[in-house]
């Protein structure tokens, strides 16, 4: 027992080589030779309706473009700028959706944990446990959350450097856990800016797992409206090109039937018109980088 224990602990045997691990999610695998995925959906679960309603659109894209979608969305927003901001159902009701998500629609479903108390719950539902942002060093949260041995996709802190999460990864592996994502999602650059720098998704993927560009929270203005975060939406498209052309083996973008009503981070948001189409240019530009371009 204590050789397996010992063995659990040790890094992925791809660590540091630049080639990442595969990663089972639901009934598809990403990473390695895999092929390019989505993680979509609100920011945040306004209500069932909504949910539903973006649900269906995704699996209905999935069909159409070929390509392995997560459903996300957010049971609560813990990080709201403001005290009066929307922050979701809360952890009961969210995951019951989530559920209805997974079961009705049939995609696999993400969503983030903010308490260690909440992991097994969420466990129970969830195809990836999320650690946000703001969490990414809570190495109690990273570690409880790597137990359950669900893939967990680990967003970079804003606040990080990308070698910073070398040592976050290997929170994880502690835990006993190789089923990891990690997401870039832009650096903090003076007041209510970010910035994002795509040598990052190269330093990530040395770590020998999966990197996933945040293309709509890495054109967030964080407290960019005073009371709520400001967004450029104009540039998730060339970013996101720009991070499939760098590698990243996914993107994650949050969309909305109207993001002028979004009840979170709907200036970063897409409309669900424009999904299709950047999907397209995404797996165009992901098989060329791929299968034409050689490595360095």
């Amino acid at each position: 027992m204590e050789k397996e224990a010992d063995n659990m602990l040790k890094p992925s045997p791809c660590f540091g080589t630049g080639h990442s691990n595969r990663v089972k999610i639901g009934n598809f695998t990403v990473g390695g030779n895999g092929p390019l995925f989505l993680i979509s959906g609100p920011c945040v679960i306004e209500n069932k309706e909504v949910t539903l309603k973006v649900a269906r659109f995704l699996k209905k894209l999935a069909q159409s473009v070929k390509i392995p979608i997560i459903f996300k969305s957010s049971y609560d927003k813990a990080n709201r700028t403001s005290v009066d901001s929307f922050r979701g159902p809360g952890l009961y009701e969210g995951l019951e959706i989530l559920r209805e998500v997974k079961d009705t629609v049939g995609l696999p479903v993400l969503s983030d944990i903010h308490h260690v108390s909440e992991i097994e719950m969420a466990a129970g539902i969830l195809d990836i446990i999320q650690i946000p942002a703001f969490l990414s060093r809570q190495t109690d949260l990273i570690v409880e959350a790597a137990r359950t041995h669900l893939p967990i996709n680990i967003k970079k802190g804003q606040f990080l450097s990308p070698w910073d999460m070398e040592q976050v990864v290997l929170k994880a592996i502690s835990g006993g856990n190789n089923s990891i994502l990690l997401t870039e999602r832009g650096t903090s650059f003076g007041y209510n800016n970010l910035i994002v720098d795509m040598r990052s998704i190269s330093v990530m993927k040395s770590f020998g797992y999966p990197v996933v560009f945040d293309a709509t929270h890495g054109v967030q203005l964080p407290g960019g409206q005073g009371k709520s975060s400001g967004g450029q939406r104009e540039f998730v498209a060339p970013l996101a090109k720009a991070a499939i052309a760098a590698g990243a083996d996914g993107i994650f973008l949050e969309i909305h039937p109207d993001p002028g009503l979004a009840l979170s981070d709907g200036p970063n948001s897409l409309p669900l018109e424009h999904v299709e189409p950047l999907l397209i240019a995404l797996k165009e530009i992901y098989r060329t980088v791929r299968e034409k371009v050689p490595k360095v």
